[in-house]
């Protein structure tokens, strides 16, 4: 059985894309790029080649919402729909994942994150 706070984090997950997806409909960006561009972030997980301490590092910088909400305020603030762009994909990509339960990895291992210790 789910317990209350994990669920609470999955549906979290599922409303930030939604919003994200919004977003990205209403600035009226190329779908073709979005598709293109969701899984980029997973290219992190490279850092795993070196070992999981640093695997761990990469890949949470490229999952944290502070991160990608940070590029999209920078593209709004500087009217840049690239930076926007990138930023609601790379948001969209973090929400997804906090959506089906991908986390923030712990340095012990891939399989470790954040949300399976809730």
């Amino acid at each position: 059985m789910i317990s209350m706070n994990k669920l609470l984090l999955h549906i979290e997950g599922f409303m930030v894309l939604l919003l994200t997806i919004c977003l990205y409909v209403f600035f009226e960006f190329s779908w073709v790029w979005f598709f293109v561009l969701l899984l980029a972030p997973d290219l992190s997980m490279l850092g795993y080649l070196i070992n999981h301490k640093t695997g761990a590092w990469i890949y949470n910088i490229f999952h944290t919402y502070s991160l990608s909400i940070g590029i999209v305020l920078f593209g709004f603030l500087l009217t840049n729909s690239i930076l926007l762009a990138l930023g609601l994909i790379m948001t969209a990509h973090i929400s997804m994942d906090r959506m089906i339960g991908y986390g923030l990895k712990y340095p012990s291992g891939f399989k470790e994150n954040h949300l399976n210790r809730v």
